[in-house]
């Protein structure tokens, strides 16, 4: 295998970026949320995307304005690694891994609830360990053998996700609109600061764009676009599913609220039909996610900053093959082993703390270029705003999601001074 990164191709387009971009945001969450939105916010529970979608808004076009400098592969790996060194590079692209392997560890177990509601016979332990292995199984054969057909599955599974859901959401408004509560007041901050996370993580994931840039066409300009635009898209997306679920108030489960939901608008079809499009949603998700997550590996081994094998391009498919493999069997056993909750939660505070490195890393990489290193009073705005909301998200989270994160990136610091060590030693050689 070679391991030059020339080797990677310029397959992703604006179509496949934006693509990536909201199948990294639209998967579990949408599955899941409704009906926990519903039972903590009532009537006020749709607003409460528009207004996280805002305060995501104010994260992203920080990234984007980053983003909109480089044109290789690795994203928040290549932005800090440039800005404050090799360590901090390292550190940037370790938290971006640990929360894509959660995000789909966390979504590949929704996955497997919904196919358990559509197939008896996999709703237990032995037929969720299928399911999830099979599917990451799946994913990691489809993504080892090219781009291109990486892309083009992703184009058919959101097309089978967006429109269907979107058409049961305006069917449920049709027939429940009218029985519609509207919000009596503002729901209390001790509910919104215990569900900040959850809700968060309804919207992370649109930095899925940023790490293959390597094989993005014009990528200074699609991928800012990309995020911007999906970002906002979503939250108009997130807005109405959730005032259709509110209209239409079914009784379902916690693991998977949308199959009452279609049941109670169009029966045992409903109820298959939302299975149907769950499953779609979510293999989206999982797809986009393993298309590019292996990429930030194969990034941190082109810098010596992870063994160089994982840094070698397959021959014939031209994919990142060895981190493609092993991103797979991470997320096979965290998925085995975690649930949703506090996998998604794990997930969104090592984003949170990728964010914080991304943004500090924006007025070094100005100065570095011979530009005024504070940028324009709108943007340094957002970025003190957006500085001020990571925090706060952080601010929310338990012991337990603490202790995870800290466990992981001890594990990392020690694998990247595995890979250091042969450098550190022909650096003495030669003096």
């Amino acid at each position: 295998m070679s391991s030059t990164a020339a080797s990677l191709q310029r397959g992703i387009g604006p179509l496949g970026a934006a693509l990536l971009a909201f199948n990294g945001i639209v998967g579990g969450g949408i599955l899941v949320l409704p009906g926990l939105v519903f039972r903590e916010f009532g009537a006020f529970g749709p607003f409460m995307f528009p207004l996280f979608g805002l305060i995501m808004l104010l994260i992203t076009v920080p990234l984007a304005a980053v983003a909109s400098r480089f044109d290789i592969t690795g994203g928040p790996v290549a932005y800090v690694n440039q800005a404050f060194g090799a360590f901090a590079g390292f550190q940037a692209g370790w938290l971006n891994y640990i929360a894509k392997a959660t995000a789909l560890a966390a979504n590949v177990t929704v996955l497997a609830a919904y196919a358990g509601g559509l197939l008896p016979a996999l709703d237990g332990a032995v037929g969720r360990g299928l399911v999830i292995a099979s599917t990451i199984g799946l994913l990691t054969a489809i993504n080892f053998v090219g781009v291109r057909r990486a892309v083009m599955f992703l184009t058919v599974t959101s097309a089978l996700k967006i429109v269907p859901l979107i058409g049961f959401a305006c069917a449920g408004l049709w027939l429940f609109g009218p029985a519609l509560q509207l919000p009596t007041g503002l729901p209390q901050l001790t509910t919104v600061e215990a569900n900040a996370l959850i809700l968060l993580y309804a919207f992370v994931g649109a930095e899925n764009v940023l790490v293959p840039a390597g094989e993005t066409r014009d990528p200074k300009r699609t991928i800012p676009r990309a995020i911007v635009a999906t970002t906002l898209f979503t939250a108009l997306f997130y807005f109405l599913i959730q005032l259709a679920y509110t209209a239409v108030a079914p009784d379902g489960s916690e693991d998977a609220p949308m199959i009452a939901f279609g049941a109670a608008i169009a029966g045992s079809a409903g109820a298959l039909a939302m299975s149907l499009v769950a499953l779609a949603s979510l293999a989206g998700n999982l797809h986009g996610n393993m298309l590019t997550s292996p990429r930030v590996t194969y990034a941190m081994a082109e810098q010596g900053s992870l063994p160089g094998w994982l840094g070698r391009v397959h021959p014939r498919f031209a994919t990142p093959a060895n981190s493609v493999l092993l991103f797979g069997a991470v997320t096979l056993l965290l998925a085995l082993s975690g649930s949703f909750v506090l996998l998604a939660v794990l997930g969104t505070l090592a984003r949170l703390f990728l964010y914080g490195l991304v943004f500090a890393a924006l007025p070094k990489l100005r100065a570095d270029a011979g530009e005024r290193a504070l940028p324009s009073w709108p943007m340094l705005l957002t970025l003190g705003v957006a500085s001020a909301m990571v925090l706060w998200a952080m601010g929310q989270t338990k012991a337990d999601a603490w202790a995870m994160l800290a466990a992981a990136v001890l594990v990392g610091t020690g694998l990247f001074a595995v890979a250091r060590r042969p450098k550190a030693a022909e650096v003495s050689a030669k003096r």
